[in-house]
């Protein structure tokens, strides 16, 4: 074997390599700084295989020749987007993984430009953050008074440690709940130095179990939203007009966390109804907290409404600043709740999805699916059943359509390596492709996505043969 310093004179110079065509034009677009660090890792890392003794002098011009493919992978990989969009074939309206409620892209205009968000146009002097949304979720829902906040976890937990600090709230075992990214609501009322105290068993709990368990010590009762599970069968539990009406006789309020921000009825849908916002508060609940991105289908947000006494201190309390939103929560919720109350649900893309009749799904599937076939992909039109998904009505689907294309595991892998990836699910080894969750103006790009996608597929068990 040649001593390593002759295996060495194979390595290209640094300057070489930035002279290449490809590499000139990477440092053209995106600065000469990141293009040059990447060719001296690449060259450092070549260095330290021959160095080895990991390749023979044949490898050794080989890994040369990959040097330029290699570093234009690199910087691809730390130039690239770190939450690229993807195409949602899942058929999950409010996917947690894919970002839940998507943003039409017409409601940040503003955000381009300076904005007034602590500012009074009017007396010319600094103004209230909140003031302006306050007012438009407090009339969106129906509500005295609002407060907004970066989730709902952050909600209840600012709710619980204005109100009920070293105190006791009562909450049904039957709702002690734990919901996606470990969020659990023991674990959140502990934080927020609140006593829990359970009542009930966890399929049944009765009015006087709630009765039962007042004393000195007791702040408030508290309802959380089943959001992603059911109990049914032998079940019982109070109404919310019930607790109320016990809590307040006993000089306590009742807490409502929502979770799912339904502000419309979902039978519209055909979905069974969750309860909406307005209704728990007419129905007695002094507070409601509820997310941004689900139903409501805005940006991540905690939002909190219900009678002032119990809101309006929480935009001074201390953990507030916190967990207030930033400008671009405040500017895109804004534009949601303006298209709520206008009832100009469909510039909201989640109830855009919603409102596709399943014809219209049908009909492109089936432009789709003989343009696949033309190409060479066995694509059949098939049935299937959509979900909205973010632990909204977890055992309830919708009627859609879309495709199934032969290919498993091995086909969705190759679907997310395309740009932009496509996201789908499998079922009896098919990879199947739900169009209620994919725009009409991406189905070109889901088209090529497959055509380059199956087509791999066929010439890795081409290779493989």
């Amino acid at each position: 074997m040649p001593p390593v310093e002759s295996r060495y004179r194979h390595i290209p110079a640094i300057h070489r390599l930035l002279e290449l065509p490809t590499l000139q034009a990477a440092a053209e677009d995106l600065g000469h700084p990141p293009v040059m660090d990447a060719c001296r890792r690449a060259v450092d890392r070549l260095r330290d295989r021959v160095g080895s003794g990991e390749l023979e002098e044949d490898a050794i011009e080989d890994a040369c020749d990959a040097l330029e493919g290699e570093i234009l992978r690199s910087l691809r990989a730390t130039t690239d987007p770190a939450y690229p969009a993807v195409i949602n074939a899942t058929g999950v309206l409010l996917h947690t993984n894919l970002g839940r409620a998507p943003l039409s892209p017409q409601f940040s205009p503003s955000l381009a430009s300076y904005l007034a968000l602590e500012y009074d146009v009017a007396e010319g002097r600094r103004g209230q953050r909140l003031a302006p949304i306050v007012r438009r979720i407090a009339r969106v829902c129906g509500a005295p008074s609002a407060v907004m906040v970066n989730n709902n976890a952050a909600a209840l937990l600012l709710l619980l440690s204005a109100h009920t600090r070293g105190r006791e709230v009562v909450v049904s075992r039957g709702e002690l709940i734990e919901i996606g990214g470990s969020f659990r609501l023991p674990e959140v009322m502990a934080a927020s130095g609140t006593i829990l105290a359970e009542v009930g068993c966890t399929n049944r709990t009765h009015l006087a179990d709630y009765a039962a368990a007042i004393n000195e010590s007791t702040a408030a009762f508290m309802v959380a939203h089943q959001s992603n599970f059911r109990i049914v069968g032998f079940t019982t539990g109070p109404s919310v007009r019930e607790l109320a009406e016990l809590a307040h006789a006993r000089g306590l309020p009742l807490f409502v966390d929502q979770g799912s921000g339904a502000l419309h009825d979902l039978r519209r849908w055909g979905l069974p109804p969750e309860p909406t916002v307005a209704s728990l508060l007419e129905a007695g609940a002094d507070v409601v907290c509820f997310s941004g991105d689900k139903l409501l289908g805005g940006p991540q947000a905690g939002l909190i409404v219900g009678r002032s006494e119990w809101v309006e201190p929480l935009g001074r309390h201390p953990l507030y600043r916190a967990l207030r939103p930033d400008k671009t929560a405040l500017v895109l919720m804004d534009s949601v709740l303006r298209a709520h109350h206008g009832d100009h649900l469909e510039e909201i893309p989640l109830y855009s999805m919603l409102e596709i009749p399943l014809e219209a799904l049908k009909r492109r599937a089936g432009r789709i699916g003989r343009r696949l076939r033309a190409a060479g992909v066995p694509a059949r039109g098939l049935a299937t059943r959509a979900a909205l998904g973010g632990g909204t009505t977890p055992d309830e689907t919708m009627p859609s359509y879309g495709l199934a294309v032969p290919g498993g595991q091995r086909l969705t892998q190759l679907l997310r390596a395309f740009d932009p990836p496509v996201i789908s699910r499998i079922e009896d080894d098919e990879v199947v492709l739900d169009l209620r969750t994919v725009p009409p103006d991406q189905d070109r790009t889901l088209e090529d996505a497959l055509i380059s996608a199956y087509s791999g597929l066929q010439a890795n068990q081409d290779a493989g043969a």
